[in-house]
């Protein structure tokens, strides 16, 4: 291991502490190095404050030595003002020596420009180091600015037979453990999307309150505005974003967007105008088996509790040969990423 992939190794640690926080933003991590030490260290924390950059630069004590210091950074530091004053123009301005970076934004407003400015100013950058680790790292965002549709993560449970619920309705097949794995899951995106079918039968809340982190922003797809008014999702007052082909309104946290949505990039590609670059999809068996045929995922979570139904709703069939599996408390976790 090189020394420069030693301190990006640092920054991406740094970044990780981001989870759950930064979204839409990325997750990036940021050491200054003078003199062959540690001089200061920061993170994105959250989506409207500082940049790892800005937090990395406050924490340093004597600012005089940044002309003679190293930034390590893990996304191309950003070039255009949005809700915070470029980075790339604060590393001038502080005359840091030489920028590390992981990798190129790919963001159409900075991807390149961070490093041009950098450039034109003198400054001497290396982009590419531990840049596979970068992508990985933010997945997500490097999928929805790619794309134009946020990065999409497949979540069910089933029984061990094959059904997600039993001929008589909901069956719980999570633990208290794999709830609590689940709700954390739920914190590392921006968006959970469900079908109208799920919210009458489960009437859920779709909310992180078995963990610490943000509550995304929940998304029924009800094309003909079937779901009960007295359900949670409407009532409970988070936000919640009703897809549906019959009216537009507003009422509280309660918006109704219209749009044909049997063509699944149509709300996709909305949801991505709207800033998410993420999506849980937790059904029902319809909605993910739509997705499925569209090919629209990256990623797939199965849950396998140790029961037989016998029947019921029958959970999408897929190939688990490629799955990396997780015994949880008697549950079996399947993770299948997208080639």
């Amino acid at each position: 291991m090189t020394i420069d992939e030693i301190y990006m190794r640092r920054a991406l640690q740094l970044a990780r502490q981001g989870g759950g926080h930064a979204s839409p933003n990325p997750m990036v991590g940021a050491v200054i190095v003078h003199d062959g030490k540690i001089v200061g260290e920061g993170f994105h924390r959250c989506c409207g404050k500082g940049h790892a950059e800005v937090n990395a630069i406050a924490s340093v004590r004597d600012e005089a030595v940044l002309p003679q210091s190293t930034i390590y950074v893990t996304l191309e530091p950003c070039s255009h003002y949005g809700k915070t004053p470029p980075c790339a123009k604060l590393l001038v301005d502080k005359g840091i020596r030489q920028v590390v970076v992981g990798m190129l934004d790919p963001f159409e407003k900075v991807s390149g420009r961070g490093v041009a400015m950098l450039r034109e100013a003198g400054i001497e950058v290396e982009v590419g180091v531990l840049e596979q680790e970068c992508r990985e790292l933010n997945k997500r965002f490097v999928t929805a600015h790619t794309t134009g549709m946020p990065w999409v993560q497949l979540k069910w449970a089933q029984s061990s037979d094959g059904f997600m619920a039993s001929s008589t309705g909901a069956v719980m097949l999570s633990t208290p453990l794999t709830q609590r794995f689940v709700h954390r899951e739920r914190s590392l995106v921006d968006a959970i999307v469900v079908g109208a079918g799920t919210v009458k039968i489960d009437n859920p809340s779709l909310s992180t309150r078995h963990w610490s982190g943000n509550s995304p922003l929940r998304v029924v797809l009800d094309r003909n505005l079937s779901i009960p008014s007295n359900c949670q999702l409407l009532n409970d007052g988070g936000k919640t974003l009703i897809y549906n082909e019959i009216k537009e309104d507003i009422k509280g946290c309660v918006e109704w967007a219209k749009l044909d949505t049997k063509e699944t990039k149509n709300w996709l590609r909305d949801l991505y105008h709207r800033g998410i670059t993420s999506v849980m999809v937790e059904g029902g068996a319809n909605v993910l088996q739509q997705m499925l045929d569209a090919g629209l995922w990256n990623e797939m979570r199965i849950e396998i509790a140790p029961v037989t139904l016998g029947g019921g709703i029958r959970a999408p069939k897929v190939d688990m040969s490629r799955a990396a599996h997780q015994e949880i408390d008697g549950n079996v976790l399947s993770y299948i990423a997208k080639s």
